[in-house]
Parts: structure tokens; C-alpha cells; sequence
């Protein structure tokens, strides 16, 4: 009788369970173009023009074709053989010759579009170029402070789960003043303190969100630490922070990979907010906040195409994110693994 073939591990029959995931993998396709895009964008391969005036204000998308001009309300001069346009107004003489130079000035300045593809914003810059810069510093910010709060909550919560006593007592105190506290404010709370930038907000958004993943990987090390393989390392002069994280960390880490991506949407979400109310990047900068923002004013005005720009591509990242991240947790759950 031969041999059963290999699993190939934990990591490979997960991979193998995630396969089979048709709207799993859809979306982690999704996922994966959006992030070949953010980092086009950081290089300077696409979008690097964003902040050029490229239309006509307010320029419209392509398939609406160029918009009538507006009525710019001026009143006409009145005609008669016996008015004199220098009694109504001194300045009337100068009119046809600026009128000459700003003709002139009209031929050398550059021509600028009519349409664009998603339109323009009240500047003429290209809303298509502006969503793909904001992708890159909404996603990056997303993406920088999930890993630094899920780095925080898993260090702090393996030593307090692993170790207990006087240290497990210090970190629930502090675990508890900032949970004390309503997420919203404690964030607005940060953000009164730091200054406005990228780095900043990826450190408000780490700095408010740890504690969920610290709860849980501190419950996960109390579980693992008396169990019969640690008890086992232990016996042969395994170190405790050889235990800690070459022992029981591996068998929790499907915990902290689903927490990574879970925070991930939530910390997108949480910058789109923080930019939108001013408290986010920096104003030489543009973000999916930032664009909502400005989108408000325009609505306002008639022009919607910023706002649906962002919307449908904030909605589109979120979605997939969120669809990957229930095929990962599906994938990577041990109570899966003796299915198989």
C-alpha cells in the first residue's frame, strides 16, 4: 500500500481551501489590482500629474460631451447716438484694449480640455488622476496602520496572555483606559495632538485600534501556554520567548492575519473620515477624504462626477477587501483543517 500523499502543511491546505473560494479569489484579484495601481502611483508611473489644471474648470466627463457655456450675466452697454460709455463708466475707453491682450494671452496660454475622462475638478484637474493619488495614500495609510496596530496588539497581548500576573494586571489596566474611552473620540482626541500628515495619521489610527486584536491574541496565549506542547518545550529548555513566538505564535497567527485584514477596511474607512472633516492629510496632499470633501461643495453646484468617482472606487476596494478577508478567515480556520 503506498504512502498517503503530503498535505504540504497547514499554509498549503489552506491556500488549497482558499482555491476553491470562486468569490474569494475574485476579489483578492480586485485587491491585487488596486495595489499594482497604488504602487504605480507611488512611483510616479501613473497619476504623477494630478495637481495640474488640465480642463476647463469643472469640465465634465467625457461621455456627457462639453456642457454649454454659462450665462455670465454681464449687462450690455446701452446704445444710443448720444450716450457716452465715460459718464456711465471711466473705465469704458480701456475695455478694447484689454480686451486685445487678453486675446493675445488666450493664443500662448495653454489649451485646456473641455472633457475629461471622470471629469474635472473645480480647478480642471483631472478627477481620474486625482483618485488614483488618493488611492495611494488612503490604502497606504489603511494598509501602514493595520500592520503597526496589529503588531502592537499581538506584542502586548502575547506577553500579558504568556506571562500573567503583575504584567498581565498593568497592560488589562491600560487596555481598559483606552477601550474607556468611544473609539470616535479617542481618535479625534490623537488627532488634536499630532500634526496633519500621512505619518500622523497612520500613528492615530495604530494607537486607537490595537485593543481589539490585543484582547483576543491575550486570550489565544492563555489558552496555548499550558497546553502539552508548549508544557513539552518548556521541558527541554525551550526559552520563554522562543515559546512565546516560535512555539505558540505560528498556531495563533490565522488570528492575527484575519485581525491585519479586518483592520484594514476599518482604518480606510477611519481616514476617509478624519480627511474629510480636515483632521487628516495635509492640505498639499489628496486623499478619498479629501476628495469627498470638495465633492460636497461641488454637488452643491450641479457637479457630481467627483463625488461618484470616489465613491465607486472607495466602494469597489472596500467590497473586495471585505470579501477576501471572509475567504481568508474561512480558509485559515483550524476547525476547517479535519475536513480535509
Amino acid at each position: 500500500m503506498s504512502a498517503p500523499a503530503s498535505s504540504g502543511g497547514v499554509w498549503a491546505a489552506s491556500w488549497r481551501r482558499l482555491r476553491t473560494d470562486r468569490v474569494g479569489m475574485a476579489a483578492m484579484a480586485v485587491v491585487a489590482v488596486f495595489l499594482v495601481v497604488v504602487l504605480l502611483a507611488a512611483t510616479n508611473l501613473v497619476a504623477s500629474g494630478w495637481q495640474q489644471e488640465i480642463g476647463v474648470p469643472n469640465a465634465p466627463p467625457t461621455l456627457l460631451g462639453p456642457q454649454p457655456a454659462e450665462d455670465t450675466g454681464t449687462i450690455a452697454a446701452p446704445k444710443g447716438p448720444n450716450v457716452d460709455l465715460s459718464d456711465i463708466d471711466p473705465l469704458a475707453p480701456r475695455y478694447a484694449e484689454w480686451a486685445e491682450r487678453a486675446k493675445a494671452f488666450k493664443t500662448e496660454e495653454l489649451v485646456r480640455a473641455e472633457t475629461l475622462p471622470l471629469g474635472g475638478d473645480r480647478l480642471g484637474r483631472d478627477v481620474l488622476a486625482k483618485v488614483v493619488k488618493g488611492a495611494e495614500v488612503t490604502i497606504f495609510v489603511g494598509l501602514a496602520a493595520a500592520v503597526v496596530a496589529t503588531l502592537i496588539g499581538t506584542v502586548l497581548g502575547a506577553v500579558s496572555g504568556f506571562f500573567g500576573g503583575w504584567v498581565g494586571d498593568l497592560l488589562e489596566w491600560v487596555y481598559n483606559v483606552f477601550t474607556a474611552i468611544p473609539g470616535i473620540l479617542l481618535i479625534f482626541a490623537f488627532a488634536a495632538i499630532f500634526p496633519r500628515g500621512i505619518g500622523a495619521v497612520v500613528g492615530i489610527l495604530a494607537l486607537s485600534g490595537w485593543t481589539g486584536i490585543y484582547r483576543l491574541i491575550r486570550a489565544e496565549f492563555i489558552k496555548h501556554r499550558v497546553r502539552e506542547y508548549v508544557r513539552s518545550a518548556e521541558a527541554i529548555g525551550a526559552s520563554r520567548g522562543a515559546r512565546m513566538f516560535r512555539h505558540i505564535l505560528p498556531n495563533v497567527s490565522h488570528v492575527v492575519l484575519v485581525q491585519l485584514s479586518l483592520h484594514v477596511v476599518g482604518f480606510i474607512k477611519s481616514e476617509v473620515i478624519l480627511s474629510y472633516l480636515g483632521l487628516g492629510v495635509s492640505v498639499d496632499q489628496v486623499s478619498w477624504g479629501t476628495m469627498l470633501g470638495e465633492a460636497q461643495n461641488e454637488l452643491i453646484l450641479g457637479y457630481w462626477w467627483q463625488l461618484a468617482a470616489v465613491t465607486a472606487f472607495m466602494a469597489v476596494f472596500v467590497t473586495a477587501f471585505a470579501l477576501f478577508t471572509d475567504a481568508l478567515r474561512d480558509a485559515l480556520d483550524p476547525k476547517l483543517r479535519g475536513l480535509e
